[in-house]
């Protein structure tokens, strides 16, 4: 009888640690999943319509958004694009895809995305004025995009840099341009940027 007590405490002593011990371990698995998530820079989203023209040949149609986060050398972004006039200068005069030569005419272009996040670049509208600088920050984003035109898939067909921007990015020679394509200039652009905190 006394060792049928002892053997009763023992496996109710036991089954009170075990379930102790599960519920710490779970709380301890918690703890870690979230503290990365917290510790975790915030991330900029953006989105954005706009056009842009300026150098002596070409005008362009843009449309897009995303997510970045600069700390991370984080982005994911694309949308639309569309030559609304013949490009003859610059990344969008000249193809990288061999299949698909030539440059950006009126009426070509389907959709651009993403290869890079750049933390700054320098651009001019026109060609002729004076080079200005553009930073990535909360308000604007400076990124490296493939242009792709109908029919090329998954294979690019330009690459060239483009800033988005809330804010002017040349007040003093072009007041109220927020958008930036290389080689073809500056323009006006509805956009919208939020921070996820």
């Amino acid at each position: 009888m006394k060792r049928s007590r002892l053997s009763v405490v023992f496996v109710i002593l036991q089954s009170y640690f075990q379930c102790r011990v599960i519920l710490l371990l779970l709380f301890l698995g918690a703890l870690m999943l979230a503290s990365p998530l917290r510790a975790e820079p915030p991330q900029k989203a953006f989105g954005f319509n706009g056009s842009v023209s300026g150098f002596p040949t070409g005008a362009v149609s843009v449309t897009g958004g995303g997510a970045y986060g600069l700390a991370t050398d984080f982005v994911h972004s694309s949308g639309g694009f569309s030559c609304l006039a013949d490009v003859l200068q610059g990344p969008l005069s000249v193809s990288i895809n061999e299949d698909d030569p030539g440059p950006c005419l009126a009426g070509e272009g389907v959709r651009w995305d993403t290869a890079k996040l750049l933390t700054s670049t320098g651009f001019t509208c026109t060609g002729a004025d004076a080079p200005k600088m553009a930073m990535t920050n909360d308000t604007t984003v400076v990124l490296q995009a493939d242009f792709y035109r109908a029919g090329d898939g998954i294979e690019e067909s330009f690459t060239a840099k483009m800033i988005v921007s809330a804010t002017d990015i040349a007040p003093k020679d072009f007041p109220g341009a927020n958008l930036w394509v290389q080689g073809v200039g500056c323009g006006t652009a509805i956009v919208h940027f939020s921070n996820k905190h």
